[in-house]
Formats: structure tokens, C-alpha cells, sequence
């Protein structure tokens, strides 16, 4: 790559990032379903035709902004597990990762509304979103994966009439690991971001007071109904 074309990259680079920043003022100030392309020009002093150029639509700029925050709250979880204490029993793993989960989300609002909000009218969310997605969720999986494997696990019982539902959900997204602890995986997953987005978009307002204690009592309950016993 010759220096003209590096500072190119590099022009390109960094006027994308203003755009996206750019929108997700607007998200802030307006929500998803009000973010225009040609607003978000007129703010950067650009022309709409230039802007089109980084982004087509409207909706290749949200499916930017979506894939931004799923990999932003999935770094989180992540880093949330690394941050674990190296002794650390699974079920403080879970809480680790749960909390840092929850931290992401209440320190950036708009952004976790964007992902897990109400859907965005006339939007439909493409393939590429699918494995930024999946980051949360993938992060529980190894944490429940490995008390399994070391015999950390108690399995929560299986419903008969739920095993085909049980087993199809198993082969999507965790093989190996039992379907009884994957259905209670996914059922934690589910609660755990309706615990978050009843703090973040204002459930718990007047209700619950001490929202650290709270939360932590109730993700380590979420785990052990995972089966993490220790």
C-alpha cells in the first residue's frame, strides 16, 4: 500500500467513525426510528451524496451502530470473564460476566435500547448481526461448558413435552452439553437481559433501591437455577 493510499484508508477510517458517532448523538436525542442520513451530514458539514458513500442507507448505518453494540457488550462479557478470579468457582464466573454485562448496558443506554429495545420500524436486522449476537450468550455457554466438564454442574430436571424443543436448541447452539442445561441456559439468558432492561429503560424506578445487591442476588440465583453450584 503506497503513503497516499494508506492516508486514504486512513481518511476513510476516521470519517466513518464520525458518522457513526455522529449517529449515535441522534439515537440519543431522537431514537433509531427518527435517524436520517441527511441529519447526520448536516452536522458533520458534509454533503448527503459524500455520506453515501460510507453508508447506502439508512439502514446500513443502523446495522453498523447494531453490530457496534453487540460486539461491544459481548467485549464486555468477555472481558468480565478474564477479570474472574483464576480460583473461581463457576457461579462466580456467571456473576462476573453478568455484572460486566450490566455495567455495559447502563453505562451506554441508547446504545443497549438499540439492541434490545423496541424494534426500529421498517428495519429489518441482516445476517451480519446474527454472530455479534451471539457474543453474550456464547460467553455463558463456556462458563456453563466448563463446571460441566468438571462435574460443576447439578442438572436442573427436563418437562417430557419439552425434549424436542430441548434437543433442536441444543444441536443450534451448544452440542455436547445436556439439553436440560441448555434449556436453562437459554431461559437465564432471557432473564437476564429482561433484569437489565427493567433498570435501563426505568422498570425499577420507585421499586428497587439498592440496585447492585439486587442484581447480584438475582443473577446468582439465575445461575444456580443453571445448575452452577459453587
Amino acid at each position: 500500500m503506497t503513503s497516499v493510499q494508506g492516508a486514504r484508508a486512513r481518511a476513510r477510517v476516521e470519517i466513518t467513525a464520525a458518522i457513526k458517532d455522529e449517529a449515535r448523538k441522534q439515537l440519543a436525542a431522537e431514537g433509531a426510528a427518527k435517524l436520517s442520513l441527511r441529519a447526520v451530514a448536516r452536522e458533520l458539514g458534509m454533503v448527503s451524496s459524500a455520506l453515501y458513500r460510507y453508508f447506502p442507507s439508512r439502514d446500513d448505518l443502523l446495522t453498523a451502530l447494531i453490530v457496534d453494540a453487540y460486539d461491544a457488550i459481548g467485549a464486555a462479557a468477555e472481558e468480565g470473564l478474564a477479570a474472574a478470579e483464576p480460583d473461581a468457582g463457576p457461579l462466580a464466573r456467571w456473576v462476573a460476566v453478568c455484572t460486566a454485562v450490566r455495567g455495559w448496558a447502563v453505562a451506554h443506554p441508547h446504545e443497549y435500547a438499540l439492541i434490545y429495545g423496541s424494534p426500529v420500524p421498517g428495519y429489518t436486522a441482516p445476517s451480519a448481526t446474527i454472530e455479534p449476537a451471539s457474543r453474550v450468550g456464547l460467553v455463558l455457554i463456556s462458563v456453563a461448558r466448563d463446571a460441566y466438564r468438571g462435574d460443576g454442574v447439578a442438572l436442573p430436571p427436563l418437562a417430557e413435552e419439552l425434549r424436542p424443543e430441548a434437543h433442536r436448541l441444543t444441536a443450534d447452539i451448544a452440542p455436547g452439553l445436556p439439553p436440560a442445561l441448555v434449556v436453562a441456559l437459554v431461559s437465564a439468558w432471557s432473564q437476564l437481559f429482561g433484569l437489565i432492561s427493567f433498570e435501563v429503560f426505568g422498570q425499577f424506578n420507585r421499586v428497587v433501591e439498592e440496585r447492585d445487591v439486587f442484581f447480584g442476588h438475582a443473577v446468582a440465583r439465575l445461575g444456580r437455577d443453571v445448575g452452577l453450584m459453587r
